[in-house]
């Protein structure tokens, strides 16, 4: 893991990385196909609009606290992924509540054996998030604490609904995105106070 580690990028790079980009008209991965460029267009502006509106609850705030021992949040994402843009700030704000977690970012297209060792139900969606503790017993330097995603269980379950229904991609774009306006981050917020209270 140490690897993939050295070659993730800070939160701050990340949002640097994806403003260069669309400023070349371009997103990150191989697919620079219209409709993905599209994609990291409207996911960029909810970023940016979440990096300024977004609000823990005191309670994540209050078990953020308590948390002791030195962690890294190892993210697997891409600039055009739209669970990514709606989830991804969270884990920031998450960040800056606790000097030791430490969140890093690598992208999935450029790291498919990474990718591949955390499907789901066989798929490379993302974004998945790796909760590593330092630890200088283990033989890699890490022990993997928890895995989350590729989004809340609460839209999960609405994909899998959606793609039963078989409903167009547009549609399916537009609910998912209907559902995270209404829930605000609380949601994910309440899934991660849970995960939270296993590291301390």
């Amino acid at each position: 893991m140490t690897n993939y580690i050295s070659k993730s990028i800070n939160y701050a790079e990340y949002c640097n990385l994806l403003e260069t980009l669309m400023a070349n008209g371009k997103t990150t991965g191989h697919d620079q196909s219209e409709s993905y460029i599209n994609y990291a267009k409207l996911n960029l502006a909810r970023m940016r609009r979440l990096n300024k509106t977004l609000i823990l609850t005191e309670d994540i705030k209050n078990e953020l606290q308590k948390i002791t021992k030195k962690y890294i949040w190892l993210v697997i994402t891409e600039g055009w992924c739209g669970d990514a843009a709606q989830n991804i700030p969270v884990f920031y704000y998450i960040e800056k509540e606790n000097p030791n977690i430490e969140l890093r970012l690598i992208l999935r297209d450029e790291n498919l054996e990474l990718m591949d060792r955390y499907l789901t139900n066989g798929g490379r969606s993302i974004p998945k998030l790796i909760c590593l503790e330092k630890d200088s017993t283990a033989s890699t330097g890490y022990i993997e604490k928890f895995v989350w995603g590729p989004r809340p269980v609460a839209v999960q379950n609405l994909t899998q609904q959606l793609l039963q229904q078989n409903v167009t991609k547009d549609e399916k774009s537009l609910a998912i995105q209907h559902w995270y306006n209404n829930d605000k981050t609380l949601t994910l917020q309440n899934e991660f106070l849970q995960l939270i209270k296993t590291l301390n």
